[in-house]
């Protein structure tokens, strides 16, 4: 995710000379510089210190061990973004007391300049430094400040959502071609059809209840198709998926806390 939002700030503008990137292993960092033009060191302090807006995009399990590297040379007058998905910001703030925290949520989207990133301010940032955050996370897609309780269901719902849609997708085109249709067919028609359905109901007024209500004539295909949807438990199978997701995240975060406490 780190290297996708790089990617994005320089599509949106940003001058690769202004950026820097750090990764663990030396092929890694060759692959990094490659595709986004920007520098990538070895050396996660060297990466962060002097910088404006720190952003850390590693895996929940790597973040105390990241935060160990880095708290030395990072400060108060800098922002640190974490992308990482359940670390609440009490287990970042431990390590960087007094340095504004905003904890952030992406998803992959973001690859596209589509993404959609919750955020939410610690306790030593203020006003600035959440606009600081926010117009770095806004060059990849949309944005929107909640309260970090609010931040799991954020990754359960827009986090994990794209692989939700994958796999509608997916599904859908394996019963397109059961259906006699050539691969190639199945998969034009289902990938226009997600996307038009989603700019649809972005750019539309009406709810997607609404949405489906108008499509959903009775009698007809699609009131079959749904009938059959909500016989077999589509809604509450969804629904599961995401209480799923969210109490991952939270698994994710109890153990960051207890990272952060035995590294102090």
């Amino acid at each position: 995710m780190g290297q996708i939002l790089a990617e994005g700030l320089v599509r949106a503008g940003w001058d690769p000379g202004e950026l820097i990137l750090a990764a663990r292993r030396k092929e890694r960092a060759i692959e990094a510089e490659r595709l986004t033009a920007v520098t990538c060191v070895l050396d996660a302090a060297e990466a962060a210190a002097g910088r404006e807006v720190v952003v850390i995009a590693v895996k929940p399990k790597d973040m105390a061990g990241l935060l160990g590297q880095v708290a030395e040379v990072i400060n108060p007058d800098q922002v640190v973004v974490s992308l990482a998905a359940g670390v609440p910001l009490m287990a970042i703030e431990a390590a960087l007391p007094g340095v504004p925290v905003v904890r952030s949520m992406p998803n992959t989207p973001a690859a596209v300049d589509e993404g959609m990133t919750a955020y939410c301010l610690g306790g030593a940032a203020d006003e600035v430094a959440g606009d600081k955050a926010a117009a770095v996370l806004a060059a990849v897609g949309e944005t929107i400040e909640l309260s970090e309780d609010l931040l799991d269901a954020v990754t359960a719902v827009s986090g994990t959502g794209p692989a939700y849609i994958f796999l509608l997708a997916e599904a859908l085109t394996e019963a397109a071609i059961r259906e006699g249709l050539p691969h190639h067919a199945a998969e034009r028609l289902v990938d226009q059809t997600v996307r038009g359905a989603g700019i649809l109901l972005q750019s539309s007024e009406k709810s997607a209840f609404r949405l489906r209500a108008e499509v959903t004539s009775p009698g007809g295909t699609t009131a079959a198709a749904m009938h059959t949807l909500e016989n077999g438990g589509f809604r509450a199978l969804l629904e599961d998926a995401v209480r799923s997701a969210t109490q991952r995240s939270q698994e994710l975060g109890r153990a960051a806390v207890e990272a952060s406490s035995e590294d102090r």
